[in-house]
């Protein structure tokens, strides 16, 4: 078992997602950070999809009550084992008793660890990631703990790698969304010419950004969404939808951010800024 000591600000078990289900009006849910969660697994010849621990801005503080093997990845934090500095994207043996600390959040804002065979705490619908009207709780607290198979002895064929950093990123690559071919031509060069920052409405359901392009009067159905769709609201807000983010909606669908775009922007927090460049 894992005994989270603390539990950090928003931490959470999520796997490669939860599909099939969204005409159910159940959300994908999953790695915000794809790219980074798939990482972590690789080195540990997990799954792809095996289940890690996803942590964001805080991190935990984290008691090993069995031996395993561990990688981190994704945003950087000062972690410490045993008080002694852990490297990123490496395989990191663990002994009974070991204590995992997360210090200073220093670029970035959602880290992983992976574990060797991942977490398993129960599968719902087909998938371990913690959705609150799915799951009993959205994310982990003080005194939790969760179950992992323990591994005395582990040879990886890979045990470190050099990860080409997408931290620093600020373009979304994107293409055109169902309702693109409705925007003016005024909208078209304020989404691809400015920069956005981030607004503090941020988090795994959608990302807000702060500055606004020209309203719209648009009527159109409720239609199906995605993680990535970015919607424009009538008065020119850009939502971007993320994992757990709702599967229909009424405005319209004007962008479409790749699987890496994704990544980034679960990286970005508030302040931070991206552009768009469509492909």
């Amino acid at each position: 078992m894992l005994k989270l000591l603390k539990s950090g600000l928003f931490t959470t078990i999520q796997d490669g997602g939860r599909y099939g289900y969204l005409n159910k009006g159940v959300p994908v849910a999953g790695y915000m950070d794809t790219f980074s969660a798939k990482k972590v697994n690789m080195l540990l010849e997990n799954k792809e999809d095996a289940a890690v621990l996803e942590i964001t801005m805080t991190g935990p503080t984290l008691l090993f009550e069995e031996e395993t093997f561990i990688s981190l990845g994704g945003a950087q934090f000062s972690a410490t084992l045993n008080n002694k500095p852990v490297p990123y994207y490496k395989v990191v043996k663990i002994e009974k008793g070991d204590i995992l600390s997360y210090g200073k959040l220093e670029k970035g804002f959602r880290s992983y660890l992976g574990i060797k065979n991942g977490f398993q705490s129960p599968e719902v619908l087909g998938s371990r990631s913690f959705f609150l009207s799915i799951t009993q709780k959205n994310h982990c607290k003080d005194g939790d703990t969760l179950a992992y198979k323990p591994y005395t002895s582990f040879a990886p064929k890979i045990s470190e790698l050099k990860v080409d950093s997408f931290l620093d990123e600020t373009v979304l690559k994107v293409t055109p969304g169902p309702e693109y071919g409705l925007l003016t031509d005024k909208q078209l060069e304020s989404l691809f010419v400015h920069e956005f920052s981030i607004s503090n409405e941020n988090n795994r359901m959608a990302y807000q950004l702060e500055e606004k392009i020209l309203g719209h009067e648009i009527s159109m159905l409720t239609s199906a969404t995605l993680p990535g769709t970015v919607q424009l609201t009538p008065i020119g807000k850009l939502i971007i939808l993320m994992k757990d983010g709702q599967t229909t909606g009424g405005y319209p669908r004007i962008l479409q951010l790749s699987d890496k775009a994704i990544s980034i922007l679960a990286q970005k927090k508030f302040g931070d800024l991206i552009s768009f460049k469509l492909t």
